[in-house]
């Protein structure tokens, strides 16, 4: 028989969706699953579905607890998960039927501890079920690299719900309790100890993307804990002999500080605390990083010199860039 893999899946206010994500993961081809809805103490329906699924599937086993997040809800799996593999499928999106199948038959046959597939913005509409075999496999500094490739292709990367793990890459690591960003904490981590990952373009997650109250649809002070994940990473890479992705992640970082600072010039009242913070941080990382950020384009550096000299006036630039 082939092994157990488990799917955890957080549930939290989405009793809309619920169904539709649980029945594409009954519906995968891949049999032997363990599906454990994880009721992160949802004030709506969703306790009750979960224990109606229960009740259908033996393979489905429910969770309830207080409200943790997140990170709190998949943690909560991970400790009861009894599967090889883990695969984790946020509880608004849903996934085609092979998605299972093709991540462990990516595994089998190249020996990786992660395997990971392509996904789509969706808003309920079927997945399409692509046929190609092709895949790519990183290894070591490559891997973690494609963490800083653009943007779409970096988000496949560090995303935990398009992927497949063996087990015991969760022996020693969790998320981040009590935060958000926490794929940007952690996928780092599972790439250090999987050390290969085999890769698939086909696109089998849909990530839901049709209703409100998505963590990145308003800015807050809280997504500042994006930052905290970037600062922890490159301590990170430093002790771990990554040195070579510092300049990447230097740029990243001080990147994100002057994107959050422009999204508070937008908010109504400018946020001013926190745009000082951010200017602070932004200075801290320059200096940190001196030794890496000076090996970026000279129009790099030139940009962060002027957004330091009047931030006004680097948005008018941006603009102009963009357009």
């Amino acid at each position: 028989m082939e092994p157990l893999i488990s799917i955890i899946v957080p549930v939290y206010q989405v009793e809309e969706y619920l169904a539709r994500c649980v029945e594409s993961l009954l519906s995968q081809t891949y049999k032997n699953l363990e599906i454990i809805l994880v009721d992160d103490g949802s004030p709506d329906g969703c306790p009750k579905i979960c224990d109606q699924y229960a009740e259908k599937d033996a393979r489905i086993r429910v969770i309830h607890q207080e409200n943790a997040g997140l990170s709190g809800a998949r943690n909560a799996g991970i400790d009861r998960a009894e599967g090889e593999y883990l695969a984790f499928v946020d509880s608004d999106d849903y996934v085609a039927a092979n998605f299972i199948r093709t991540l462990y038959d990516l595994i089998t046959e190249t020996g990786c501890a992660i395997s990971q597939c392509g996904f789509s913005y969706v808003q309920g509409e079927p997945l399409r079920s692509e046929k190609s075999r092709s895949y790519r496999v990183y290894r070591g500094e490559s891997l973690l690299e494609q963490l800083y490739g653009p943007e779409e292709s970096a988000t496949r990367f560090v995303v935990a719900w398009n992927k497949l793990y063996r087990r015991e890459l969760f022996e020693k690591i969790r998320y981040p309790q009590g935060r958000i960003h926490e794929d940007e904490a952690t996928t780092y981590r599972l790439f250090h100890e999987g050390k290969k990952l085999a890769a698939t373009d086909r696109e089998l997650y849909g990530y839901y993307t049709d209703h409100a109250g998505s963590i990145t649809a308003v800015f807050s002070e809280k997504r500042l804990q994006w930052l905290l994940a970037h600062e922890e990473r490159i301590l990170f890479f430093n002790e771990n002999g990554y040195e070579r992705l510092l300049p990447k992640a230097y740029r990243k970082l001080c990147d994100a500080c002057i994107t959050f600072y422009l999204r508070c010039m937008d908010q109504e009242n400018e946020m001013p605390e926190l745009r000082r913070k951010l200017m602070e941080d932004l200075k801290r990382y320059l200096l940190e990083g001196a030794k890496w950020i000076r090996k970026l384009p000279l129009r790099t550096r030139a940009g962060y010199r002027i957004f330091l000299a009047n931030p006004a006036i680097f948005a008018v630039l941006l603009r102009k860039v963009q357009k």
